[in-house]
């Protein structure tokens, strides 16, 4: 059963990558994976909203690509988690030489609690035709949609309530794409609508972005007047109500709205109660008495007594004739904020049906003095890679001849010198050209490789200049002056090998540190030239910076490729030398205690 487990694991580790390349069709190069977050740490929505719509923020910071999309976005399509099933949405603003577009898509369902959920945003298919559906992206609860994007207010939802006069200045750069100015006798007015009209049973609910440009006098935001009966959202001042007049008026208590500042306004009535929400939160409310259905005309912007009207800027206005609940009327302003919490957007991927290669813009804007940084860095990082292979090999032929050498040793009974062998003259020569080669190429009957071997060596050699023919005989003829002085031999020759397990390190310590302050000169140098271009041209948006700033960052990036390899092997390679060193340490006192038992007096 273990073994069964392990054997799945293993297939789901290898599917993953299938997986992770399915692509919903391949006319389509580049997509981008748009994740919900509706958990506390994100949106915060406990329930699940159903034909729900979200704005699709796209920029600069989001998406760098616009040059990969058609330019007036009939290539965007918009898909479901499944990666199969295409979802509605219409594009309010799209503006590819600024890099800015606004998308409205309709999610049929946003699971509360909950952060796995996506979806997959399209683009790069210059031959597609336009997919966009502005009346479908809104249920059918949605009767009026107004976003201030063209040149005349119109209604994106099904119902085409467009407005039958319109004094009011529409504004081109407002909180979402295009917005509406009210001057204070300015107004929109739409005559009596049967989509528009409220009945008990399912309420009404207005939501819009308002921002007041100075303190009201007695300003109606937006009014339904149908006789006696009717809905108001008022300012005074600087506070905001909504009043419901029925058999009996109820007003709520005033919520204040700041000058200058976007804030997200939604009046929601029902049978039993009129509620003001601002900025997802319930604001006030009032239990009320909704008995009577009531239609009348919608206006927005007139003023309650002939006097100044409402002066300031309305953006997406909304209609609805059911009353929306809290967790919606959260989930619509969480969705529509500029850095929404709803939404995450994740890295661009490119299909196997081609398309632009991004490292292929990149490389194509790198200028000169950063191809010199570049090679300068590829030559460390061949360099740096030698090394590592070439010290790898050697220091791994020393451990295993070391270890041989120790068991062999610790077998000796007696004459602790019957291990030593002279060296012949090829195997001298090779041992002096390169460590590597002898490692290689060189002979291992003898520990040849073996670090400690030689430190043995050397101390034999010693001796036998002392003891002369007496070596190997049980002679008791070295005084503790002699021992010593034998021992400070073999640290010499401790020191030396030491020195030449080191050896070529610091190639990797210059790798290490000077790696990442070339890439970063280089980085410096291409954004220095990339300004200056830019200011020699007057040309001054993303497109013309982005491609030089992120070819500047390729040195950047070379200088860390070099760097890290380096860092990991270096590290690795130090601690196996240390080991080493500790054994010749060990050994240099084990064998100057077994010559001290044998020769000592």
């Amino acid at each position: 059963m273990p073994r069964q487990r392990i054997a799945l694991f293993f297939f789901v580790l290898m599917s993953l990558p299938m997986l992770a390349q399915a692509w919903w069709q391949d006319e389509w190069s580049f997509r981008k994976q748009i994740s919900l977050n509706t958990t506390a740490q994100g949106a915060n929505l406990p329930a699940t909203l159903t034909d729900f719509p979200v704005l699709v923020r796209l920029h600069a910071g989001n998406f760098p690509f616009f040059q990969d999309m058609n330019a007036a976005g009939a290539d965007l399509r918009f898909v479901a988690g499944d990666d199969k099933t295409p979802l509605k949405h219409h594009i309010e603003r799209i503006d590819p030489v600024n890099g800015l577009a606004f998308v409205w898509v309709k999610l049929p369902s946003v699971a509360g609690a909950s952060m796995g959920e996506s979806i997959w945003m399209y683009y790069g298919n210059a031959a597609a035709a336009d997919g966009q559906e502005a009346a479908a992206t809104f249920d059918p609860r949605q009767v009026l949609v107004y976003h201030f994007d063209g040149a005349q207010v119109q209604d994106r939802s099904s119902f085409a309530n467009h407005p039958d006069s319109t004094t009011a200045s529409l504004v081109s750069a407002s909180f979402i794409g295009g917005g509406v100015q009210f001057n204070g006798s300015s107004s929109i007015k739409l005559e009596n609508r049967p989509a528009l009209r409220a009945d008990p049973k399912n309420g009404l609910t207005l939501s819009l972005w308002l921002k007041s440009g100075q303190s009201q006098s007695n300003a109606y935001v937006a009014q339904w007047q149908d006789g006696n009966n009717g809905l108001v959202l008022e300012m005074k001042g600087n506070e905001l109500r909504a009043r419901y007049s029925g058999a009996k008026s109820y007003e709520t208590s005033p919520a204040v709205i700041p000058d200058g500042a976007w804030q997200h306004v939604v009046v929601s009535l029902t049978a039993d109660k009129l509620a003001l929400y601002v900025n997802g939160a319930e604001a006030a409310g009032i239990a009320v008495k909704f008995e009577q259905e009531f239609g009348g005309a919608l206006s927005f912007g007139a003023a309650t007594d002939g006097t100044l009207g409402f002066v300031g800027e309305l953006d997406e206005a909304q209609v609805s004739n059911v009353a929306r609940d809290a967790n919606w009327i959260r989930a619509s302003y969480m969705a529509q904020t500029p850095d929404s919490p709803l939404l995450a957007y994740g890295e661009d991927e490119q299909g196997e049906s081609g398309g632009t290669s991004y490292f292929g813009v990149i490389l194509q804007n790198v200028t000169i003095d950063g191809w010199v940084v570049i090679a300068i860095l590829v030559v460390m990082a061949v360099i740096s890679w030698l090394v590592m292979f070439g010290k790898g090999v050697y220091i791994n032929r020393v451990r295993r001849d070391n270890r041989s050498f120790l068991t062999q040793f610790s077998k000796l009974k007696g004459d602790p010198t019957a291990l030593d062998a002279e060296e012949d003259e090829e195997a001298k020569q090779l041992e002096a050209s390169s460590p590597l080669a002898q490692a290689l190429f060189g002979k291992h009957d003898h520990f040849q490789s073996s670090s400690i071997y030689r430190i043995y060596h050397a101390g034999i050699q010693d001796l036998q200049r002392r003891v002369g023919a007496t070596v190997g005989a049980q002679a008791a003829n070295l005084s503790p002056q002699a021992i010593e002085t034998i021992r400070a031999g073999l640290d010499a020759t401790l020191v030396r090998e030491t020195q030449r397990l080191n050896s070529q390190m610091v190639l990797l310590t210059i790798a290490i540190s000077g790696g990442p302050f070339l890439g970063l000169l280089g980085t410096v140098v291409g954004v220095m030239i990339t300004f200056a271009a830019i200011a020699a041209s007057g040309d001054v948006n993303v497109n013309a910076i982005a491609p030089g700033i992120a070819a500047a960052l390729v040195a950047t990036v070379a200088g860390l490729g070099v760097a890290i390899p380096a860092l990991f092997g270096y590290n690795y390679l130090a601690s196996r030398i240390k080991e080493i060193v500790a054994d010749m340490h060990v050994f240099v006192d084990e064998f100057i205690s077994r010559l001290a038992e044998h020769y000592g007096r």
